[in-house]
């Protein structure tokens, strides 16, 4: 596992750093599981979150459990692996998955086509993981109701379908006993974006037959690194990281082009925005940005060029960014282990739920997008909205899209069996929401970032919210055709995925955070529609 230097300035930014962290004993510290490094606001909630420091050594208790669940699943022909998590219970899997080319189908979202899709794709071979840390995630709940209703009307006994992935004395925990399933409880002591190689990140990949051993052995490799003062990977990462955002470069652009692990980035996003995003202070990672040479940017490489190129295994890189996120967390003077705005969002998104929507008059409607919010300037249509949000985003700033869409909608078209892949990447990319962040990015040399609701609320959205007051936000909410109950609740999966975006609009509006939400009534059309105005200047 190597950190290397594209040039002098940033090599002795992170010398200097990384001398002074050393000079204060602060590797040695921190791999010895200090919790007092981030100061005494901090040490009560560190105290409860270092386990992630020794999970290459102790997750291999786990192996020989998770060997004997693979090999039943195996043994009853169960090869569609569905994932329910959110945050860091879902993200590591799906770069370990990408990664090892084997599939998972992961439920990170409340929308109902994208959940709808996965119960309609082999539910007589599917077995479910639900993995949550408090076993109180709304999400991933509504995903367990969902299932477990669909197997029994099946004729399939949920207990021989569900396996449940929690910390031990979690609410889910019990009721999983209760239930008959499979139980595997997570260590306690380690925080969800932290838990990569922990049972969530291990057992869900292990049964979509990834190399869960190898995983932890390329983590032990570095682990004995991490107490150095030098040849210590984290300690250089994040020294480079920390003092980067103390000289003002604070957008952290990942390019991962030349790397041979998949999906990494988003990984690295809700590692970093999540621990370093409050108190008005933060690292943005921004994931498929092409740099402008703006003065804030700081490019690390995964395998590739940059400021920083981090090269290694992917066991051992997740362990080196938690390690560096850790210090520059004490670079920046936030305790990396927190996430103080994020139960904001779901409060609102309860009160929302049990006290009703209301009515709201949209400012403009262009076709089948409905525009709410305060818009900039005064806008005639929809090309108009979106340069004003581009026009309002400050020299410091950034712009975040976030879509509480389907997010596997625009492969759904048919194509014709002869079609090329560039034919099918072009009519794919057509017809896909997350198009609009490279078509506004290449009008404005500021960051724009693009989140998949709810998904970015057990990550970036920490960031949005606690983070410096210099972004601007655009919201993308769609009609729902096609509705899923949620057993055992008030509420449907639409109803909830609109809840969560309004009481996410609420929490950036209640801080004085500018952002626009964009209404498709037609979801197909609107997706057009919207990228087609992106387009015009």
């Amino acid at each position: 596992m190597t950190v290397t230097f594209g040039d002098d300035a940033t090599a002795d930014g992170a010398a200097r750093a990384a001398g002074a962290l050393a000079a204060d004993g602060v590797p040695q510290a921190l791999a010895a599981g200090d919790p007092t490094l981030w100061g005494p606001d901090a040490q009560a909630e560190a105290a409860i979150r270092l386990g992630w420091l020794n999970l290459p050594l102790t997750s291999r208790e786990l192996l020989p459990e998770i060997g004997e669940l693979v090999e039943r699943a195996r043994a009853e022909g169960l090869d569609h692996v569905v994932l329910a998590g959110m945050g860091g219970s879902s993200l590591a899997p799906e770069v370990i998955c990408a990664t090892a080319d084997v599939p998972l189908t992961v439920l990170d979202t409340t929308d109902p086509g994208q959940v709808r899709r996965a119960l309609d794709d082999r539910l007589e071979r599917t077995i479910l993981v639900v993995a949550s840390k408090s076993g109180g995630t709304v999400e991933t709940d509504s995903h367990r109701r969902i299932y477990e209703r669909a197997f029994r009307d099946a004729g399939i006994d949920p207990a021989d379908r569900i396996v449940v992935v929690t910390d031990p004395g979690s609410p889910l925990e019990q009721a999983a006993i209760e239930a008959g399933y499979t139980v595997i409880l997570a260590d306690p002591n380690v925080g969800g974006r932290y838990s990569a190689l922990s049972a969530f990140g291990l057992v869900p990949s292990a049964l979509a037959g990834a190399d869960v051993t190898r995983l932890l052995d390329d983590a032990e490799a570095v682990h004995a690194s991490l107490a150095e003062t030098e040849g210590n990977p984290g300690l250089d990462l994040g020294a480079a990281l920390g003092q980067a955002a103390l000289d003002g470069r604070d957008k952290l652009l990942l390019d991962d082009r030349l790397s041979e692990i998949s999906g990494l980035p988003d990984w690295i996003e809700q590692l970093v925005a999540e621990s370093t995003g409050k108190n008005g202070k933060g690292v943005l990672p921004v994931v498929s940005g092409d740099p402008t040479g703006a003065p804030d940017e700081f490019v690390v490489g995964i395998g590739g060029e940059g400021r920083v190129r981090v090269d290694g295994p992917l066991g051992a890189q997740f362990l080196v960014w938690e390690y560096a996120t850790a210090i520059a967390g004490r670079l920046l003077g936030i305790d990396p282990f927190d996430q103080p705005n994020v139960a904001e969002s779901k409060e609102n998104t309860a009160a929302i739920l049990a006290a009703g929507f209301g009515e709201e008059k949209p400012v403009l409607v262009d076709g089948p997008v409905e525009v709410y919010g305060h818009v900039p300037g005064d806008p005639s249509d929809l090309s108009d909205v979106l340069t004003g949000l581009l026009r309002a985003v400050p020299d410091d700033g950034y712009l975040a899209v976030l879509a509480y869409l389907d997010r596997w909608a625009a492969f759904d078209v048919a194509q014709p069996e002869d079609a090329s892949l560039d034919q099918l990447t072009e009519a794919w990319t057509a017809r896909d929401p997350a198009t609009l962040r490279a078509l506004l990015a290449v009008r404005t040399e500021r960051p724009v970032t693009f989140g998949w609701g709810p998904r970015f609320l057990h990550s970036t959205g920490q960031y949005h919210k606690g983070g410096p007051q210099n972004g601007v936000f655009l919201q993308i909410t769609g009609a729902v055709t096609d509705d899923i109950e949620v057993p055992g609740k008030p509420y449907t999966l639409g109803r909830l995925q609109l809840a969560q975006a309004l009481g996410d609009l609420g929490a950036l509006t209640g801080r004085g955070r500018p952002v626009v939400r964009l209404h498709l009534t037609d979801r197909v059309a609107g997706v057009a529609h919207l990228l087609a105005a992106a387009r015009k200047e």
